[in-house]
């Protein structure tokens, strides 16, 4: 058994560690706060942008637009959103594994790394790196994504990449946050809606369903044309999509360590408990060695 000192040193380290975990349960929860409000405000608008504008060109017929085709290369653009920091159980982690266990060679992805924690796991890894625009994670702005959507789709009209893909941590509750790898373009128009359905789209999918509108077997029609129009929508869209994951993903980031603190306060807990009670076995053991001492030298003189 280890010596009270060493119990009681442990003992301490481990109380300074709690009060830690302890803080930044409490700076992680009000932060949740404030970004969960946001989420859960911005998120019915870019659900229904992607589902607008997916089922817009489902209806558009063949239009032949840069945007709307794979361009010749093999290389993928994959925008990457993770956070600056670590202590937020597997949040980081899960993002990685979304791009390493993927079906997607290593050498055709060009990585824009929103998150330093991402930005350095897959570049360990040997991912190359295009972007790194870690400084954007701790405020989001719409003219940040804006700037990120501009970079990647003059790769991407420019013949570079011949698609781009969206890795971010969506943001279902403050307990649940699930990771999502999502093609932005060319636009999925069949899996329209397997991406950011909440439950009141599917609500309204239900509705929809029960009674069929015959305006969305009508082909859409462009005003100018179908080029101008998209040259315009498409931009948007994708700055939207960008923001939007942005927002979930600050988001989700503060639940995550939210739990795992609270996980880290719990077992600190348990762990001082454990060794409160070794360190009065060991002091109750020590006491007895003590009087059996005093005894048998009282003996021994008498």
């Amino acid at each position: 058994m280890a010596s009270m000192r060493e119990i009681k040193r442990r003992k301490n380290s481990i109380q300074s560690t709690q009060q830690v975990t302890k803080a930044m349960k409490l700076v992680s929860t009000v932060k949740l706060q404030k970004a969960r409000n946001r989420a859960e405000s911005t998120d019915p608008y870019f659900n229904y942008m992607y589902r607008t504008v997916s089922s817009m060109l489902s209806k558009s017929g063949n239009i032949d637009h840069p945007y709307l085709k794979a361009g010749d290369s093999k290389k993928k653009a994959v925008v990457v959103i993770t956070s600056n920091r670590g202590l937020a159980g597997g949040y980081n982690s899960n993002i990685v594994k979304l791009i390493t266990g993927s079906d997607f060679e290593k050498d055709d992805l060009d990585i824009y790394a929103v998150g330093g924690k991402g930005a350095e796991a897959l570049a360990h890894r040997g991912y190359r790196i295009t972007e790194d625009a870690s400084d954007i994670i701790e405020a989001p702005t719409y003219p940040d994504a804006s700037a990120l959507c501009k970079q990647v789709l003059d790769a991407f009209t420019s013949g570079e990449v011949g698609e781009i893909y969206l890795a971010y941590t969506h943001f279902k509750n403050t307990v649940s946050q699930e990771a999502r790898l999502i093609r932005l373009l060319p636009i999925d128009t069949e899996g329209i809606d397997d991406v950011k359905k909440s439950g009141e789209d599917e609500k309204a999918d239900a509705k929809a369903d029960a009674a069929p509108d015959a305006s969305s077997k009508v082909l859409m029609n462009y005003e100018p044309n179908e080029e101008e129009a998209l040259d315009e929508i498409i931009p948007k869209y994708v700055t939207s999509l960008f923001y939007g994951a942005l927002v979930e993903a600050v988001a989700s980031e503060n639940g995550a360590r939210m739990q795992a603190m609270d996980s880290a306060t719990s077992n600190a807990e348990d762990m001082i408990e454990d060794l409160s009670l070794k360190y009065n076995r060991a002091r109750q053991g020590s006491i007895t060695q003590e009087l059996t001492e005093i005894i048998a030298g009282a003996n021994a003189i008498e």
